[in-house]
């Protein structure tokens, strides 16, 4: 009867393990699988961006002719930016730098495009450029909010994966840090105005 009664001790406690090892990493699982979700909607978000650029070169090309080198670069960084390509199964903080250079060497395009502009007062009364410009305004809102909710979500699956003992079935299963993204270099320097 004593041996019987380990038994069932050793079976129990094996068992309490074994449905406390699944939990967390369930856990872990649905940790990653919201950081994968919020990687997806700041992809979204840029390619929604990346689809407004064409338009936008269009309407300003009619307008601005000469100022081709703008046009150019717009769409050079434009091209630039959507052939990095980065899911989550590759992000690691190399892979993640090297995206957000290329979207930062877009949105730089972009503004050097919205200064040309302010030479064309006919552009920028123009409707179909002041729709435009309003949506890509909103889309570059939309990437601000969309890298927050991304970084939210990696603090929180890193936290976790990093907790005791949470880190012993992390490492168990593979689960690795994941990497934020990061303010572009220089961003911490105000602007320069002069009047």
């Amino acid at each position: 009867m004593k041996k019987r009664n380990t038994i069932i001790l050793i079976v129990g406690v094996v068992v309490l393990l074994a449905l406390w090892m699944i939990g967390k990493y369930n856990g872990l699982v649905g940790k990653e699988e919201n950081v994968d979700s919020k990687w997806a909607q700041v992809e979204n978000v840029y390619q929604r961006r990346a689809d407004l650029i064409p338009n936008l070169v269009a309407t300003v090309k009619g307008y601005a002719e000469h100022e081709q080198q703008v046009l150019t670069d717009v769409v050079a960084a434009r091209a630039k930016a959507t052939s990095v390509n980065l899911n989550a199964d590759n992000m690691t903080e190399a892979n993640l730098k090297a995206f957000q250079e290329a979207q930062d060497q877009l949105s730089g395009a972009l503004s050097r495009l919205l200064v040309t502009v302010e030479k064309y007062p006919d552009l920028k009364a123009n409707q179909n450029f002041m729709e435009l410009q309003a949506q890509l305004e909103g889309t570059e809102n939309r990437i601000a909010v969309e890298r927050k909710n991304f970084n939210d979500a990696v603090k929180d699956f890193n936290s976790n994966l990093r907790r005791f003992p949470t880190n012993i079935i992390g490492s168990m299963f593979g689960f690795e840090k994941k990497a934020y993204f990061e303010a572009a270099a220089g961003s911490d320097v105000a602007p320069k105005v002069e009047f």
